[in-house]
């Protein structure tokens, strides 16, 4: 309680009262408006992570129901952040991100409800040891308290974040990209009101509304109230991130994700996993960049699945010995291994075995997600023990690597780093821990 009290103090008298979200949008400093977007959701916080599970559900099916009503508004505004990238060629991968259709703001309003049916995350009867002195001591999941998400592109990370901070009892800061500004916008606007009508407080939801690089480098530097950054990018934005941040941060990298196949893998399953994660949905960061190929199975192997690849208009990029049994790749620049190219592009490499294949990804990879394929035992419990990486795959697609896959619900994004989370992080990953101690009068001898 004494905490609680100090926290209110520290949020009502370290600055003059928060700004209005119509006010904070007007033409005020960088500074100021990223403070007072923090200090509403500092505030708010408090009061939400006490909550009851059931009035966050309710706040998240209305969520839902707000995203399914205003479907059409939601579609408007997206058409308004895709003129703006389209005509250009090398905005392919930009527009596929934040392109919005009906069946995709069903889904995000389909992810809400799932969130709705997941466990809660916070409190539960936790485990009690109890100690020589007879006091009894245990721990409990806890909110981490204000989380900003820095993101770029993809209006779904917007219900996505807030509806995953909302069920794990956090207060969450939202700032997306200017291109998608339109979008998010609209989005938080309608999931903030529904949520408030549910009995969540005003500023559980925050969005940044202005697009200025210097709102951006403001808010990375309001650790009085903001307890955690999770960025979600490109590599220029997860530099700009790292460099500014005083609050620890959870990067959510790019994804140089691999395809090994082995020498015994089945070749049907070799060409079904490549063509999928390649292909299905090559914008995304779980999808596959480069493909390794053992040189005893190349001969046979590589020439089906290029051909197949080209089909599907991917543009193959291949070693000396890929262009040899391949006439349709092209020559891979070295630069070309370790590029998250996010467009259908692939890199293809012919490789002695799978020592050179495992080192060819300690070299390249970007630690997200790399796979194998093959049909020996050893080869697969070796290939899980020794590449690094959030998720290793056998004979899966690495499209696979992602929080409702994994069975987690809506994920906050994967997690690259290895403090305090890694892989997708669901709803544990947004809660921490707090002893608790029951005692009858202990004290220390």
């Amino acid at each position: 309680m004494v905490q609680d009290r100090n926290q209110r103090a520290m949020i009502e008298h370290s600055s003059p009262e928060p700004l209005t979200v119509t006010e904070a949008v007007a033409d005020v400093p960088p500074l100021e408006y990223a403070r007072a977007v923090a200090r509403r959701a500092k505030a708010a916080s408090a009061r939400l992570g006490s909550l009851p599970g059931g009035v966050r559900n309710q706040a998240l099916s209305a969520m839902a129901d707000s995203l399914d009503a205003n479907l059409d508004d939601i579609l408007t505004a997206n058409e308004q952040d895709l003129e703006a990238v389209s005509g250009v060629a090398e905005q392919a991968a930009t527009a596929d991100r934040l392109r919005l259709t009906p069946d995709r703001i069903r889904e995000m309003a389909g992810g809400i409800r799932d969130i709705v049916r997941l466990p809660d995350p916070l409190g539960g009867a936790p485990k009690l040891w109890r100690r020589p002195n007879g006091m009894q001591v245990g721990k409990v999941r806890v909110p981490i308290g204000v989380i900003g998400i820095i993101y770029e592109s993809r209006p779904n990370v917007t219900a996505d974040s807030a509806a995953l901070c909302l069920k794990s009892g956090n207060a969450c800061v939202l700032r997306g990209g200017s291109e998608a500004i339109h979008s998010n916008t609209l989005i938080a606007r309608l999931l903030s009101e529904a949520s408030q009508k549910a009995g969540v407080p005003d500023g559980a939801l925050s969005f940044v509304e202005r697009t200025e690089r210097e709102v951006a480098l403001a808010l990375l530097k309001q650790d009085p109230f903001i307890d955690l950054i999770i960025p979600r990018g490109g590599e220029s934005l997860m530099k700009t991130v790292t460099e500014h941040a005083t609050i620890p941060v959870i990067k959510h990298d790019k994804g140089v994700c691999h395809l090994y196949i082995d020498a015994d893998a089945d070749p049907a399953m070799a060409e079904r996993l490549c063509l999928n994660a390649k292909v299905q949905r090559p914008s995304t960061c779980n999808a596959l960049e480069t493909l390794l190929v053992h040189e005893r199975i190349a001969r046979t192997l590589l020439p089906v699945i290029v051909k197949r690849l080209v089909e599907a208009k991917v543009e193959v990029r291949g070693c000396a010995r890929t262009c040899q049994l391949c006439p349709e790749a092209k020559p891979a620049a070295e630069s070309d291994y370790g590029q998250e190219f996010l467009a259908l592009i692939l890199a293809v490499k012919v490789v002695k075995n799978m020592d050179e294949a495992m080192e060819h990804i300690a070299l390249y990879g970007s630690r997200h997600t790399d796979a194998i394929v093959t049909n020996d035992y050893p080869s697969a419990m070796r290939f899980l023990r020794e590449v690094d990486a959030s998720a290793v795959m056998v004979n899966a697609s690495t499209r696979l690597n992602d929080g409702y896959q994994f069975g987690l619900g809506a994920e906050i994004g994967i997690s690259t780093t290895r403090l305090h989370a890694r892989g997708p992080m669901g709803l544990e990953e947004l809660t921490c821990s707090k002893f608790i101690v029951l005692g009858s009068g202990q004290i220390r001898e």
